[in-house]
């Protein structure tokens, strides 16, 4: 059984639904979950696991959250090497630009084997996009 951890920091709780949803997804795949606010997250929720999922909506300029989740991920920074992670999060605004540039981050100056290009869903996971982040957390075990 594969352990996966899912870290996220949500403001308006869309980034927590997504969270929530993918957890579904990988547990429905037999994988062992663990949903963690940043907050609550340390090195170790990343050493332990097999693949990380990590969750920031955009923020500002299209960027990562400054205040907890870019901090968390900047003093990770050598954990994260050669670890399988794969991204998500909520936007409001723009094209998705943070999104790539995190991917990008993760995998060059980090050394994190990313799993995808990221997940993004346009405010609250509705519909179509609640089974898109079910699927997502499926097809990370596969």
């Amino acid at each position: 059984m594969k352990k996966v951890n899912i870290i996220y920091w949500s403001g308006t709780g869309n980034t927590e639904a997504m969270a929530s949803l993918i957890s579904e997804g990988a547990k429905e795949d037999g994988a062992e979950v663990k949903l963690l606010n940043v907050s609550e997250a340390s090195n170790n929720d990343i050493t332990e696991a097999d693949i990380v999922i990590l969750g920031s909506p955009a923020m500002g300029d299209e960027v990562v959250e400054e205040s907890e989740m870019q901090p968390f991920i900047d003093s990770a920074a050598e954990t994260f090497k050669g670890k399988k992670v794969a991204l998500f999060g909520s936007y409001g605004w723009g094209s998705g630009k943070w999104m790539e540039d995190w991917t990008e981050k993760m995998h060059d100056d980090y050394g994190a084997e990313v799993l995808n290009d990221g997940l993004i869903v346009n405010g609250a996971p509705e519909g179509d996009s609640e089974e898109e982040c079910k699927e997502f957390g499926k097809k990370l075990l596969g």
